[in-house]
């Protein structure tokens, strides 16, 4: 907790906003990944039904939510 507080005056990082963007196209990428792999496996599996696309898209949808969770509960 001290060594937060021994930051320098003159040493400031980033603004905070860049941050988050960084966050929000993680959160992105992880999407986009889980939901293409499961559009993936699902022309290779021929299936009617899209069983695969849904799994991997709340899948990675779950996954992102949980990093955001950890970094959010990192920035305390």
């Amino acid at each position: 907790m001290e060594k937060m507080k021994e930051k320098k005056e003159g040493e400031e990082g980033p603004p905070i906003y860049v941050k988050y963007i960084g966050i929000s196209f993680q959160l992105f990428g992880i999407i986009a990944a889980g939901t293409y792999l499961g559009y993936w496996l699902q022309q290779r599996s021929e299936m009617k039904f899209p069983l695969w696309i849904l799994v991997f898209c709340f899948f990675s949808v779950f996954v992102a939510f949980y990093q955001l969770w950890v970094q959010m509960k990192r920035d305390k």
